[in-house]
């Protein structure tokens, strides 16, 4: 069995370490046996909508953006559609996450628009959201680090990630963290998330394996040492916000 990463413009779009998150998907595979490949994707780049299992979309800054919602705009953007259509796992950070959604609104610039395939909006807020980001998940704890000024808001094809404990998420009103639609996650959280949330790497890792291996069983991991650096963050977040 194996397994095929995109890495959506990691030149523009991985500014806070996410790259780690390919690393902890990579590597939770191989040490079940599955062959890996990862790849990045630039733009620019002709994007192949029937390769990629997963795709993995980091944080970038505006101007990152409007470089890459310039990209998504033409066909880019028609084959990201399809290949999640077509069973392709994503998880968007911060960024990435805001440019699967509606729009992103700048507080001083015109609105850049986003590929439409989660249903949330993002605008600018006048108040940058950062620190520890500790939240509930209905399969477990999640737990990052969050840099934004962006406010994030579900529309009803969405459902949240998870509810925030401690920290803002989406947008520091309604608690909600991330978003959930088909087999696409988006969340604020940095860290990388996914290396202290294995429950969530592997969630994603099922969702990618299925999409040519039909149903798959995941063997089970010793998860010691995520688990006791997801306990001490958690510490950490309720102590020192």
């Amino acid at each position: 069995m194996d397994l095929r990463i995109c890495h959506l413009y990691p030149d523009l779009m991985s500014i806070y370490g996410d790259r780690g998150n390919v690393i902890a998907l990579t590597q939770r595979a191989r040490w079940r046996g599955i062959e890996v490949e990862a790849r990045p994707h630039r733009a620019g780049e002709r994007l192949e909508p029937d390769r990629a299992d997963l795709y993995f979309f980091g944080g970038g800054q505006d101007q990152g953006q409007d470089v890459v919602s310039k990209d998504l705009a033409g066909p880019n953007g028609d084959a990201l559609r399809r290949s999640i259509a077509g069973g392709a796992a994503v998880l968007s950070v911060c960024g990435g996450y805001q440019l699967l959604g509606r729009e992103y609104v700048p507080e001083a610039a015109p609105a850049i628009p986003g590929l439409g395939v989660l249903d949330v909006t993002t605008r600018a807020g006048k108040v940058r959201f950062v620190g520890n980001l500790l939240a509930e998940a209905e399969r477990g704890t999640l737990i990052g680090f969050e840099n934004h000024s962006g406010r994030t808001y579900l529309g009803p094809a969405a459902k949240p990630l998870a509810k925030v404990l401690v920290g803002h998420g989406n947008n520091g009103e309604d608690r909600t963290e991330g978003a959930l639609q088909g087999r696409i996650v988006g969340t604020y959280c940095h860290g990388s998330v996914l290396p202290k949330n294995p429950w969530l790497a592997d969630l994603l890792l099922l969702w990618a394996l299925e999409r040519r291996h039909g149903p798959v069983t995941l063997a089970p991991l010793d998860d010691a040492d995520e688990l006791a650096a997801q306990r001490a963050a958690a510490e950490v977040a309720r102590t020192r916000p």
